[in-house]
């Protein structure tokens, strides 16, 4: 069984990973752009969307290109388990707005070359719209192979580990980046 977090970046996706870890999957974050490429040839040639990320992990997390084509993913591995990790919409574009505004910091002082630095607020909106649509509807008489988990919200282990059989483990869950005026 592999786990798809399928979630769009800053919706709790590194909280999800080390959860992940910390429930003893093997789970693969990001990776960079050379994550991305790598998708991105497999989807060229026709191959298995992981084919040349390796057979190495159990779950991966905020790869976009594999969160965008999960429904790809659901027919190259049967009997996965797919997380669509949310938020509130506004609170998620802000977040991503503060980190465009990071990169460009960062980039001024020579130390990013990456492309995520344009803010497109009505851009994100859609995309995260349609995206939220696309999973649920696609996955809407499916609720063994879908979670959608709101970790800002409070989603933890208690959620999470019913669904993918595992025991509620006594460590606390990893809330990473938490903005404090939303912590419980």
């Amino acid at each position: 069984m592999k786990i798809f977090c399928i979630g769009l970046n800053k919706t709790g996706t590194i909280s999800l990973h080390e959860a992940l870890e910390t429930l003893g999957f093997r789970s693969f974050h990001w990776g960079r752009p050379e994550t991305r490429k790598k998708v991105e040839q497999a989807i060229r040639e026709g191959k298995p969307l992981l084919e040349y990320l390796g057979d190495d992990y159990d779950a991966y997390s905020d790869v976009q290109r594999l969160s965008v084509n999960f429904d790809v993913l659901d027919q190259q591995y049967p009997g996965s388990k797919f997380i669509l990790t949310t938020r509130d919409v506004d609170k998620w574009i802000d977040s991503r707005r503060r980190h465009v505004e990071r990169n460009l910091a960062r980039k001024e002082s020579g130390d990013y070359e990456g492309t995520f630095l344009e803010v497109d607020v009505d851009a994100w909106r859609r995309q995260f719209n349609n995206h939220q649509t696309r999973v649920t509807e696609y996955f809407k008489d499916r609720p063994d192979d879908l979670l959608v988990l709101d970790i800002t919200a409070g989603d933890d282990y208690r959620v999470l580990c019913p669904f993918l059989g595992v025991p509620v483990p006594k460590a606390a869950f990893p809330w990473r980046h938490r903005d404090v005026s939303t912590a419980h």
